[in-house]
């Protein structure tokens, strides 16, 4: 089911200073994770994800994932280091037509001499806030066990 993007993660995603990284899946099962990707918010509440080449190892895994129903991960590590992964589906594919050429003609704009082979939506149905002092309320709140010994002495 999808989920709507938050603020803070449209943000980030705006943000040029963000590590982004897309983790998608081979047909082994085995991850492949590629930084420093384009991915942006997309009008209808999906990331869009601009690949470069046709025959990318990330291009590969998402044409699988639609196939056979494979998830993928996104990590967006903020500039402040705030840190937010997103788990979501690939959807839709575009190689023409009027979103594909949007995004094909910024990218020469601004990029100059530069490919786009596709324009991938990506439907988000889970966002974790993976910040450290989210993740350590978290922790604390389901594993309350799971601490040091010397924390507990005061």
């Amino acid at each position: 089911m999808a989920i709507t993007l938050t603020k803070e993660v449209t943000d980030l995603l705006a943000d040029v200073r963000t590590n982004k990284v897309l983790a998608t899946v081979d047909h082994l099962g085995f991850p492949h994770a590629e930084g420093g990707v384009s991915l942006l918010a997309g009008e209808q509440g999906t990331l869009l994800y601009l690949e470069s080449f046709e025959s990318s190892c990330t291009n590969k895994n998402l044409v699988r994932s639609i196939w056979f129903d494979n998830r993928v991960a996104i990590t967006l590590i903020g500039s402040a280091g705030e840190s937010f992964q997103i788990k979501g589906k690939p959807v839709k594919v575009h190689i023409t037509g009027p979103l594909f050429l949007k995004y094909y003609h910024q990218l020469r704009q601004h990029q100059g001499d530069v490919n786009l082979a596709a324009v991938w939506e990506i439907e988000p149905d889970e966002i974790i806030n993976d910040g450290q002092a989210a993740r350590r309320k978290h922790e604390e709140q389901v594993h309350p066990f799971f601490t040091h010994l010397d924390r507990l002495v005061r």
